[in-house]
């Protein structure tokens, strides 16, 4: 048994793609600051980039956590904010290749904090990040976006681009009370802005199987979420904030850590389960 409680399988290694595109867009979406959602984000990225996909990496958080994750100095370059602003600005302007094969980024800065003011009063504002992504969603496999911790414009602008959502959740009890409001926000979205978008899965991170504590909230997001909880579980390990000091995902850093084939396996369930082409 896997530690959700469930049958652990076994996920296939996925065939190479015959063709790239057009790109299923997930977002990486979490209101509680904390829970793994760029760490995932890069590495699920480099993950997938590892399997053939080719994978852009969209950094929707002013922090520009996942673009310093990379290693991307954003202070002189073109950012998501610049393409935000700028209707007529080619998105290939933006895209910042990295030491990834087939990963490419969309980097973020503190700039992006004044997005919100800028975009309340624009038409449509809800879909600004969906118009900037359609003339390069052709050209990857996957999408990913890294959300900001918070359910504001830039959260709804990023669930109204995507096809899916994936929920990084630590096994915690305070993480696990947000989820809730979460699974409200994506629901008003779909009913209003989104009608396709979907729940990818729930993926437990930071789990540390010595704990009780981190053993029921397991337990609890199991029973509250079912299926739509992802097997793979991420353990918490020091490699992560050691593969970000680096500039490197975790999979080019320590290809053999537990932390890094979790990843690799995540990739695989989610290319089982269609989320990824």
């Amino acid at each position: 048994m896997g530690p959700t409680g469930r049958p652990y399988h076994g996920f296939p290694t996925p065939a190479p793609l015959k063709g790239h595109g057009p790109g299923r867009i997930i977002a990486l979406c979490n209101q509680k600051g904390g829970v793994g959602k760029t760490t995932t984000t890069i590495n699920l990225a480099a993950a997938l980039a590892s399997y053939g996909r080719r994978v852009l990496a969209v950094d929707f958080d002013p922090q520009g956590a996942l673009s310093a994750g990379l290693g991307i100095a954003t202070h002189e370059i073109p950012t998501i904010y610049d393409l935000l602003l700028d209707s007529k600005r080619d998105p290939h302007e933006v895209i910042v290749h990295t030491s990834v094969e087939n990963l490419d980024v969309i980097p973020a800065n503190i700039d992006l904090s004044a997005a919100e003011v800028h975009l309340v009063n624009e038409v449509a504002r809800e879909q600004i990040l969906s118009r900037a992504l359609r003339g390069v969603a052709g050209e990857y496999d996957v999408i990913l976006i890294d959300c900001q911790p918070s359910l504001g414009l830039l959260t709804v602008n990023a669930l109204t681009a995507s096809h899916g959502v994936l929920v990084p959740l630590e096994c915690e009890f305070f993480a696990l009370r947000g989820v809730a409001l979460l699974i409200e926000t994506i629901d008003k979205v779909r009913d209003r802005l989104n009608p396709a978008i979907t729940l990818d899965g729930v993926l437990a991170t930071m789990y540390d199987p010595r704990t009780l504590h981190s053993r029921e909230v397991l337990e609890r997001v199991v029973e509250a979420f079912g299926d739509d909880v992802l097997e793979t579980v991420i353990g918490r390990t020091v490699k992560f904030p050691d593969a970000s000091v680096s500039g490197m995902p975790i999979t080019e850093f320590a290809p053999e850590h537990a932390a890094a084939q979790a990843y690799l396996r995540l990739a695989r369930e989610l290319v089982a389960r269609g989320a990824v082409a």
